[in-house]
């Protein structure tokens, strides 16, 4: 496949068509998100939280079809919270680099509750840096009830219901993706309501983003769009040229937003940050599980899965 054919206009009908008919997609980018900021082991006992548990978990789902992997650290002496240290990033991302040599690492900017908008660029400063981030274009809201952590698991709390609001605002956004730009991360854009286009438009306009975009719809978060195949296909018809795109489902949703961004030629994103159960009543064992039941419903719908040089070469990444 010839570099230009890796962006293409989704909205028009006869290029899907006629992709469709010749298998002209571009290869399917698999990104795993293998543990969040908020849950953790008090919700499935398999979900990694040291940075062992993760390098481990990564190398998994690497050898499973990941071309790229999303981390969030957590704090080594508490590990119900996320971290605002950057070597504590730095020892994940090298961990990985040491088993997955060429896979694409994502390290979040969302970080988790309470942090700073400086704590939350601090994987930016990493001594063993990412390829890429996640930018979040907007705030969003949460409310939620934890679990109690009870021994034997690491640092035990009580439960209790977690209502908070992650700010940013314009100013914010543009630092994140500038300081991104200065220390040759590519942002991951996270839209979650199709009102943050706005956002991404006046990152464009500022110079502080670069073509390609890859933009990722997060569908059936709370405060974010529904999760259904006509607000799919909204934020889709909003995308700016040159754009790709990859399509998040949270829970119970994962599997058919996965489908969604098979069938229109997109990518997606799996893991544990997003979906505890395999399906109703049994518990995901692995991201590894994950990242094998997306690969094999790629194939059966004839998707081809892009290797790590591909998704490299796609996102326009250095090859190492």
């Amino acid at each position: 496949m010839k570099k230009e054919d890796y962006i293409w206009d989704y909205r028009n009908p006869y290029e899907w068509m006629t992709r469709n008919v010749t298998g002209n997609f571009p290869p399917m980018m698999i990104t795993c998100a293998i543990t969040g900021g908020v849950q953790g082991k008090e919700f499935n006992m398999n979900l990694p939280e040291t940075a062992e548990e993760q390098a481990d978990q990564v190398y998994e789902a690497y050898k499973a079809g990941a071309v790229s992997v999303h981390i969030h650290a957590r704090v080594p002496d508490n590990l119900s919270m996320t971290s605002a240290n950057a070597e504590d990033y730095a020892r994940i991302n090298k961990l990985i680099r040491e088993r997955c040599p060429d896979i694409i690492i994502n390290n979040t900017t969302g970080g988790g509750p309470w942090l700073t908008t400086e704590q939350r660029m601090c994987c930016l400063f990493a001594s063993t840096p990412p390829d890429m981030a996640s930018l979040n274009l907007g705030p969003f809201m949460l409310k939620m009830p934890l679990k109690d952590r009870k021994p034997p698991i690491a640092n035990p709390r009580d439960g209790f219901v977690f209502d908070a609001c992650i700010p940013c605002s314009y100013t914010d956004v543009n630092l994140y993706a500038k300081t991104m730009k200065e220390k040759g991360i590519k942002p991951e854009v996270e839209i979650y309501h199709p009102g943050q286009y706005w956002v991404l438009q006046d990152l464009i306009r500022e110079g502080n983003i670069d073509t390609p975009y890859m933009i990722q719809f997060v569908m059936g978060f709370q405060t974010s769009s529904y999760p259904t195949p006509a607000n799919v296909l909204s934020f889709i018809n909003e995308m700016p040229p040159n754009s790709m795109f990859a399509v998040i489902g949270v829970g119970s949703f994962q599997i058919p937003m996965n489908a969604m961004g098979i069938m229109l030629g997109g990518h997606v994103r799996v893991g544990m940050e997003d979906n505890l159960y395999f399906k109703k009543g049994e518990k995901v064992k692995s991201n590894a599980q994950l990242v094998t039941r997306v690969k094999q419903m790629a194939e059966i719908m004839n998707r081809e899965v892009a290797t790590v040089a591909q998704a490299r070469e796609m996102l326009g990444l250095p090859k190492k």
